[in-house]
């Protein structure tokens, strides 16, 4: 019965163990991998992690592989990932990092996915919108995706808060160039052009000029990220 006893305790203990192993593997799942950092911010910024908790990020805080970014009212936000590019998120927008890895030694790997789910922001790509393929960086929207090369641009998503403006999604290029692409077909958008999407199902197209959303940032924020920064114009548009 001693014997017995003791075997069983030594089973016990080993399944403990074993418990023990499974909830710290659970636990490093769960983890997001770090692949950027909060470089300027001048308001509330939360991060809705993929395990769905949310963390409140500060200046420097790590951004994860999984992360969804959110900005308050009046809350501007730059985003700095490993291969340098940056996004600066506007105020009231849901911006997710659905993928990202990144190795200088191994650009056919490459790999920038991310989801504009709400709001507008401004990209700068780094080494991943500039080397290896163009599939390498998309940007998802409810209306299309967007792919770049070597590209400063903006996005926004008009959702019945652009004042007497369409909604929709409303591009412009500041450096580079966008391909556009949806279920509707695709469209490439150079340095200057302005486009519009107005549903996943409809075709992306030219616009003749800027159709009134402020593209303008915050001197503070629009330093370094493009000529894009005393581009635009207000006639209105609440998008701010």
């Amino acid at each position: 019965m001693r014997k017995l006893r003791v075997k069983k305790s030594r089973i016990s203990a080993i399944s403990l163990l074993a418990i023990s192993f499974l909830i710290i593997a659970n636990a490093v799942c769960l983890a997001g991998v770090q692949v950027g950092k909060v470089l300027q911010l001048n308001g509330p910024l939360f991060a809705k992690k993929a395990d769905a908790t949310t963390k409140v990020l500060s200046v420097n805080s790590p951004v994860e592989e999984g992360d969804t970014l959110i900005t308050e009212n009046k809350t501007y936000a730059r985003i700095r990932f490993s291969d340098e590019s940056e996004t600066i998120l506007r105020p009231n927008t849901q911006f997710k990092i659905s993928e990202y890895y990144f190795d200088k030694a191994s650009p056919k790997e490459d790999k920038s996915f991310f989801g504009l789910i709400k709001g507008g922001l401004r990209a700068v790509t780094g080494l991943i919108g500039k080397r290896g393929p163009m599939s390498g960086y998309k940007m998802s929207t409810v209306t299309a995706v967007i792919g770049v090369r070597g590209t400063s641009y903006e996005a926004r998503l008009c959702e019945n808060n652009c004042g007497s403006i369409q909604n929709g999604l409303y591009l412009f290029v500041s450096e580079g160039i966008i391909g556009v692409n949806n279920s509707a077909g695709s469209l490439d958008v150079g340095l200057g052009q302005f486009a519009y999407v107005a549903n996943a199902g409809s075709l992306p197209v030219i616009l003749p000029g800027n159709p009134g959303i402020d593209f303008m940032l915050p001197a503070t924020f629009g330093a370094g990220s493009g000529d894009g920064g005393s581009i635009g114009v207000n006639d209105g548009c609440m998008c701010r």
